[in-house]
């Protein structure tokens, strides 16, 4: 009998958090501008008229601007952070890496209205993706560390050290030892963070100023019920390209844990 039960459980649970993102391709390829059932028809216009909307696309690209430099600055903080917690031991460590963590449980609102306040009333500069950017950068770091300190907690220090005592440098035998073997995981938390930002609104909001980021010009078009079955087509790809990333991080964050040889305890997907 609870058998029974849990098996309901897991699929009221699977209905509720997939249905209504399985609704996105049904009214994206609805003909009809109403967002209801019946549907009209069979229609790909929505998704071609994303080709030829000049707004969208200067939108799409100031995201993967924002997403791309703020991951790759997100995972060099957290290569530098996740190495300092595995191999070094120091006073305050706890305090310091905890602190680094607590963008992780940190309301995304009150950390775009933060950096709203020191960018516009204390420094008095205008806003604009670079502080899209170093928002992004502060949310992204911890998830680069979570995935980045597995990695280096498998190796075994000994590996750098031989490398040492046969005359590499301490940057080379990092280089040429350590890098490659946490290379996937590397992999993985840029493909996570990139995620992570591309997908962001609440703070965008607050930050971009006149030079919006994808999900801020969605949010935008949400105000004309006539531009509902774009935003439906354009949801439908963001999903899609949410999965293949996530799945990206998936393989590489298993292919690395193989590579270290420490059991795979769960990840992503």
């Amino acid at each position: 009998m609870s058998r029974r039960w849990l098996l309901l459980y897991v699929v009221l649970y699977m209905a509720l958090l997939y249905a209504p993102i399985a609704l996105l391709p049904i009214f994206a390829f609805n003909d009809g501008q109403v967002i209801a059932f019946p549907l009209q028809g069979f229609s790909t216009r929505w998704f071609e008229g994303l080709w030829t909307n000049r707004t969208l696309h200067s939108a799409l690209w100031n995201s993967l601007v924002v997403a791309v430099i703020s991951s790759v600055l997100a995972v060099v903080l957290g290569i530098c952070a996740a190495r300092a917690s595995a191999r070094y031991a120091f006073r305050g460590q706890g305090a310091v890496m905890g602190m680094i963590m607590v963008p992780l449980v940190l309301p995304e609102i009150i950390v775009g209205v933060s950096v709203l306040i020191v960018v516009n009333t204390v420094l008095g500069l205008p806003l604009g993706l670079w502080a899209v950017i170093a928002a992004h950068v502060l949310i992204c770091t911890p998830f680069a560390v979570a995935v980045l300190s597995g990695a280096f907690q498998s190796l075994d220090p000994a590996m750098e050290e031989a490398a040492r005592d046969l005359g590499e440098t301490p940057w080379g035998a990092f280089r040429t030892v350590t890098l490659p073997l946490v290379a996937p995981g590397i992999v993985a938390s840029l493909l996570i963070c990139f995620t992570i930002s591309l997908d962001e609104f609440i703070i965008a909001f607050f930050l971009t100023g006149a030079s919006p980021t994808l999900p801020v010009y969605i949010w935008g078009l949400l105000r004309f019920p006539a531009d509902l079955p774009i935003v439906m087509a354009l949801g439908t790809l963001l999903v899609l390209a949410s999965i293949v990333l996530l799945t990206m991080a998936e393989i590489f964050r298993r292919r690395g844990a193989a590579r270290a040889g420490r059991k795979d305890s769960g990840g992503f997907l």
